[in-house]
Parts: C-alpha cells; structure tokens; sequence
C-alpha cells in the first residue's frame, strides 16, 4: 500500500512540475517589432539598424555607494525609423534611460545607463538589454565596475 502512495505522489510531482514549465517564445514578438522576421528578409524592405560606437564600458574603480553613469553613443545606419521600445538590467543597481520617440535613418542617439553602487563590493559586471525594431532586435549593453569599500 506504501508502494502505491509513493508511486502516485512520483506521479503527481512529476505531471506538476511539468504543468508548470511553459515554453515561451519570443517570434510573435519579434513579427511585431521587426518586419524583416515577419515576412523574410527582402534587401528592398526599408529596415532600420541600430550601431552603438561601443558596446561595453567600464567606470574603474568606484567607492561604495557611488553612483555613475555613461552615455552609450549610437546611429541609425538603416533605411527606417529606428524604435527603441524598452530596457531591462540584470540588476535593480543599474538602470537606463533611452530615447522614446523615433530616430530617422542617419539620427543619433544616447542610452545613458546608471550604476548605483550601494549595497555592492569587489568587481561588478551588469548588462542593460534593450529592444528595438531593428535587426537583431535585443542589444546587450555591459557595464563594468570595481567596487571598493
């Protein structure tokens, strides 16, 4: 009798844990921000491209519960508007402020991301990941940081 309880709590672990695992994709997503995944890739498609001068940067050496911030330098070198349509950070420490309107083709624009140190120590590495429409649609900005108390 013990036997078949254990075998019916496997059981229902089992088909629990598999209800509860969704699998998420991001395609209707990216149809809706990005022409190009939508209908294929079509050279005379007008798609806008986003080019940052940088990709990474890195503060040094930080006091503890200092805060900083750097300006991401980019252009829309495509033949669209360029939408950035949101950014997440890794960390509630680093946040990043963006253009909300549209960047025509040859504009130039700054992400200015902010580190807050407080609460951290020793080397620190975050990423602020923004979507845009253009190709591919997320950009990973990182931010480095040596943190010292």
């Amino acid at each position: 009798m013990k036997r078949i309880s254990y075998m019916a709590l496997l059981v229902l672990t089992v088909l629990s844990l598999a209800a509860c695992r969704q699998k998420t994709d991001d395609a209707g997503v990216d149809i809706i921000h990005n022409p190009q995944s939508a209908g294929g890739y079509d050279n005379k498609e007008a798609m806008p491209a986003i080019s940052f001068d940088s990709d990474v940067h890195d503060f040094g050496r930080l006091s503890a519960g200092e805060s900083v911030s750097y300006s991401f330098h980019f252009r829309n070198t495509g033949n669209a508007d360029l939408i950035l349509s949101g950014a997440s950070a890794t960390c509630g420490c680093t946040v990043a402020d963006y253009p909300k309107g549209r960047i025509a083709p040859g504009g130039e624009g700054y992400v200015t991301v902010t580190f807050k140190s407080a609460g951290k120590s020793g080397q620190q590495f975050q990423e602020v990941t923004l979507v845009c429409n253009a190709q591919p649609s997320r950009i990973k900005l990182k931010i480095l940081a040596q943190v010292a108390h």
